[in-house]
């Protein structure tokens, strides 16, 4: 009976938890207006070490963001001040320079365009969530269990949880925002260790079904603009980069199946953040390869589990590592999947329902 009480009351602390509670440690939004060109946004990125920008625009000249209303207000007054219109990531950056009309001597204007030009040409600009303050760990767990990568959350909301359908609001007007990330959920659950949580984190990612079998990877031979453009086609930020001598020509411009191949290495937007311009124009023909090698300044390690890994350790590796997959290798070392923060947030709820 006392063994029973106390894991009840292990469980109810996971489920006290709340979206507030999740963002508490995290810093006012940072963000840019509409009227800032690429160039800005991209030293934004890059100085604040974060993926994705919200665009602000002055209220009521835009349709927001999937026909969300997410502004900004006067704490005294409530006037709105700004209107949320999308949020610009690194990979609408980087397909905008290296578009169709790859035309390098063009960089300069092409990074004098405005932000508010180019978001929504990737999906995921367009989806723009807020999640009440009260919204429960479980139910952020759902909200970022179907691939949604981050959500704003007031510091006041004016809204009431009453209103809330699973945590997620379409109207919202708050003084401040801050941003919450698959990345922050996963940290919080590596950082306070639930006893009710234990038995999952000790299955194995295969167990708990997190590793996606079909897995999208580039060649040895696929240039950063290749590469680059098929990842926006696919909306996919990161890609393997396997040995594949033996495919067609055609194969090194688009996602070939990297199952069962060697990795040789990761291409990923983020990546690209540390890049100045001029350096830019001269790493976007060159391969993936030679540019994870040239610049990130090292050999790039795969981060990579294998099987049989357990959700603790797969947890573990995406925090510890900062990236937002895992591939997912055999016993010879051989691809056989990966695994997505998204896996694992959907898989690691799952478990617990």
């Amino acid at each position: 009976m006392q063994q029973e009480k106390s894991e009840e009351d292990h469980h109810s602390r996971l489920i006290n938890v709340t979206a507030k509670d999740l963002t508490a440690g995290n810093r006012r939004l940072v963000e840019v207006p509409y009227t800032a060109t690429l160039s800005q946004a991209m030293n934004t990125i890059v100085a604040n070490s974060i993926s994705a920008l919200p665009v602000a625009a002055p209220p009521g000249h835009w349709i927001g963001a999937g026909g969300s209303m997410i502004m900004e207000s006067d704490k005294q007054t409530g006037v709105v001040r700004k209107h949320y219109i999308g949020i610009l990531t690194m990979l609408d950056i980087l397909a905008h320079i290296a578009g169709e009309d790859s035309d390098l001597s063009d960089l300069d204007r092409k990074m004098g365009s405005q932000v508010s030009s180019i978001i929504g040409h990737c999906l995921e600009g367009l989806s723009l969530w807020t999640l009440n303050p009260n919204t429960s760990f479980l139910e952020c767990m759902e909200v970022f269990g179907k691939g949604i990568h981050r959500a704003l959350v007031p510091v006041e909301s004016s809204i009431e949880s009453s209103n809330t359908i699973a945590g997620v609001e379409l109207i919202e007007s708050a003084s401040a925002y801050r941003m919450l990330t698959q990345m922050d959920l996963l940290r919080f659950l590596r950082d306070h260790h639930f006893d009710d949580l234990k038995s999952v984190l000790s299955r194995s990612i295969s167990d708990l079904k997190a590793v996606h079998d079909s897995v999208y990877a580039i060649t040895e031979r696929t240039t950063v603009s290749s590469a680059i453009n098929v990842m926006k086609g696919a909306l996919l930020n990161a890609v393997p980069i396997v040995h594949a001598p033996d495919v067609a020509q055609e194969d090194h411009l688009q996602l070939i199946n990297g199952r069962h191949r060697k990795v040789i290495g990761t291409f990923s937007a983020t990546d690209l953040k540390g890049c100045r311009l001029p350096e830019l124009q001269t790493w976007l023909p060159l391969t993936a390869l030679e540019f994870t090698e040239k610049a990130t300044g090292k050999e790039r390690d795969m981060v990579s589990c294998g099987v049989e890994a357990t959700m603790e350790e797969a947890i573990e590796k995406v925090v510890t590592r900062g990236v937002h997959r895992l591939w997912v290798m055999d016993q010879h070392g051989l691809l056989q999947g990966v695994v997505s923060l998204t896996d694992i947030i959907s898989s690691l709820r799952s478990a617990l329902l």
